[in-house]
């Protein structure tokens, strides 16, 4: 969220000063001598803000010291001297309350210096000291944003030297800004300010033991009313709402960055590939280095507002700018956002025509050398350290989006806005994609970059990301994703379940392996079940496959695969009780059964899951097959049975026949009616026995 590179210092070099003179001897011309250290200046300056001149007053007091002693026949004197002050002044004026009248000019002018030449107005003899007030001014020239020197009704910003001659200790420097300012030291150090009781900031140095290594750069900014410009941007048929505020003095700096984000803005999406992602408008302000952090820019994901430092070059702003879409809401780790927003600023420029330089890796740099994933928090890491994870995140992420290739980066920060990890099941299911909690962090990126991609980055990472503790991480994943891919090819059109996803996702590579073997094992079942039932003319359910896909461990599906196989078995066991050739005795068993259709439900019911039931009917039909000759030989039996009872009883019936036959023909014979009865009376009637008397006695038939 913070733009490091546009360093606004330019190459300030410390105060230079020279002193020269004559050396008198009398009756004779005068001769040239170099005279430091025989002669020392000290001063006590004191820098005077006057934003409505756009300028710094700086009064010096001079004193000037001449240690060089005269002898008998020579004596020593200095009548002018030189001194170096900062470069860009003007307005001279050199005084002092004696005789005469010292002049200044300027000798040299440079881009790190202004060399003067003071001309004192009388001799400075051996052993004497004098002291004189030089007045110049430093003026804001105008121009890049990046000049040293600004110096206006809202911001002052300059650099601060001290005078003096070389190895000369002593003089001081005061800094006073006008009430209203708040005052940052950019650069250098001087100590805490004070405040006067007209509100006036004041900053004293003290007594300096070494005036030529003192240096400051100081920023003050006046909080206020901002010069607003509302800009509506037109971005993939949406119309975004921008606030560009810039100080009330700085038109140019207005003009610039409302351009920059109507040109700029468009283009970020169309290098990013994502629309816009920011819920309400936009504010673009313009903000001196202290409100920025100390750094170029500054984006508040919270009030949606970019603060881009007055000197900040087009690179940085287009970097915050960027920040809109890599704010840590889209990727969780610093340095991916920052690389990331800087890998899109750099395009955008190019994009643009727009020219940009980033700053390149020092050998200072170099030996600050961290992990990005050990990156600090904003404040916290030393310059260096700071400069090396900018420059680096920046170069991580143009590999990643040239070693990505043409339209994938575009998908990856699809994915990372919807939530969607790595390790999707294959298309065509029908399904919501899977989510993770949070934006991706730099395992749930590299995850993305080369599902996408399908290449590796984990070069990359191991080089320049990862730190020593993660990389067993990384080993851990080469052989975990080597495991998936090996399993995944082997369920072929089968989803492998969501708790291996989720364990890959999560980068639990142990827990991930485990189901993996497990995974592998019920499709070895599966394998298994569909050899034996291709073998035995069934087609396999869908059930093992809906049961592979629960988040149970593979428990409901370790069961299936059992239950599949034993039905098959069942199956098999009622197929081999079919007679192949049936005798009379198994044909006679199966009548009125239907063992054939009992097999073909229990097909039907395999293939439909119930295999309770395909058992159940395979059953039934080995039942009868298995019973059949049993069955058919009690049942001829019982037609033995059936027939000599039949017999005997067509027998019974003919010989009842036969008898009514006889009778009938009797009776046609007999006198009165026919045989029958003739035979009849001629029969004796048997005698009956005589009555038993009182005595015992039979008595004779009465009759």
């Amino acid at each position: 969220m913070i733009a490091r590179f546009g360093h606004r210092l330019g190459g300030l070099g410390l105060a230079l000063a020279l002193a020269g003179g004559l050396l008198a001897i009398p009756a004779t011309a005068p001769v040239a001598r170099a005279a430091t250290p025989d002669l020392t200046i000290v001063s006590d300056a004191t820098y005077t803000v006057q934003p409505e001149q756009h300028r710094v007053r700086v009064n010096a007091t001079l004193v000037l010291t001449n240690h060089l002693k005269d002898t008998v026949t020579k004596r020593y004197f200095f009548d002018r001297a030189f001194l170096a002050i900062l470069p860009g002044t003007s307005g001279f004026k050199f005084s002092w309350d004696g005789s005469g009248t010292p002049e200044v000019h300027v000798s040299k002018k440079t881009a790190d210096y202004t060399l003067l030449r003071l001309d004192l107005g009388q001799r400075l003899f051996s052993g004497k000291s004098a002291t004189y007030k030089l007045r110049f001014d430093l003026v804001d020239p105008g121009g890049e944003p990046t000049r040293d020197v600004r110096i206006g009704e809202t911001l002052a910003s300059f650099p601060v030297w001290a005078f003096a001659t070389d190895s000369t200790p002593g003089g001081s420097v005061k800094v006073v800004f006008p009430a209203g300012f708040d005052v940052d030291v950019e650069s250098g150090q001087i100590p805490e300010p004070s405040t006067a009781p007209d509100g006036r900031v004041v900053y004293t140095s003290g007594e300096l033991d070494e005036p030529l290594s003192f240096f400051a750069y100081l920023v003050g900014d006046r909080p206020g009313a901002y010069t607003e410009r509302a800009l509506r941007v037109s971005i993939r048929g949406e119309t975004v709402d921008v606030t560009v505020r810039a100080w009330p003095d700085d038109d140019v700096w207005l003009d610039r960055v409302s351009a920059l984000v109507e040109r700029g803005l468009p283009e970020l999406v169309q290098q990013i590939g994502l629309d816009w992602q920011l819920d309400g408008p936009l504010v673009v302000q313009e903000a001196a280095s202290r409100s920025t952090g100390g750094y170029a820019g500054l984006f508040d994901p919270a009030e949606r507002r970019v603060e881009v430092a007055y000197y900040a070059e087009d690179e940085v702003v287009l970097h915050e700018l960027a920040h809109a879409w890599f704010n840590g809401s889209l990727l969780a780790d610093r340095w991916a956002n920052e690389g990331f927003a800087s890998a899109y600023a750099a395009e955008t420029m190019a994009a643009l025509g727009l020219p940009y330089e980033f700053d390149e890796l020092t050998e200072e740099m170099l030996a600050a050398e961290i992990p990005l994933n050990a990156w600090g928090p904003i404040g916290r890491e030393l310059t260096a350290v700071e400069d090396y994870a900018y420059l680096t995140s920046l170069d991580v992420a143009q590999v990643a989006v040239v070693l990505a290739g043409t339209g994938v980066m575009p998908i990856v920060w699809e994915d990372a806005v919807a939530r969607i990890g790595a390790y999707q099941p294959p298309v065509g299911y029908g399904l919501v994609p899977e989510t993770v909690d949070g934006p991706p962090d730099w395992r749930g990126l590299l995850d993305l970059l080369e599902e996408h991609s399908r290449r590796s980055f984990e070069e990359e990472w191991r080089l320049y990301v990862v730190r020593d503790t993660d990389a067993p991480l990384l080993d851990a994943r080469h052989e975990a994703r080597a495991r998936y891919g090996e399993v995944l090819d082997a369920a072929g059109d089968w989803r492998l379940p969501k708790t291996i996803r989720d364990a890959m996702r999560a980068w639990q590579f142990e827990v991930a392996t485990r189901l993996l073997d497990e995974a592998e094992r019920i499709l070895g079942k599966r394998a298994q079940i569909g050899e034996a039932a291709a073998a035995s003319g069934l087609s396999p359910p869908a059930s093992l496959e809906a049961a592979f896909e629960l988040r149970d461990g593979f428990a409901t599906a370790s069961e299936e695969a059992t239950a599949e196989l034993e039905a098959i078995e069942r199956y098999d066991a009622a197929v081999a009780t079919r007679p192949a050739e049936p005798d009379v005795l198994q044909v006679m068993g199966m009548w009125g059964t239907t063992p054939e259709a009992d097999l073909a439900r229990a097909r039907d019911r395999f293939a439909a899951g119930d295999l309770a039931a395909s058992t159940d009917s395979a059953g039934a039909a080995a039942s009868v097959w298995v019973s059949a000759e049993d069955v058919g030989r009690g049942r001829l039996v019982s037609i033995g049975a059936l027939l000599l009872a039949f017999l005997l009883a067509v027998a019974l019936v003919v010989a009842w026949v036969h008898g009514r036959r006889d009778r009938r023909r009797r009776f046609a014979a007999h006198p009165l009616g026919g045989e029958p009865y003739a035979t009849l009376a001629a029969t004796p009637e048997p005698a009956r026995p005589a009555p038993i008397g009182d005595d015992g006695s039979r008595g004779a038939d009465l009759d």
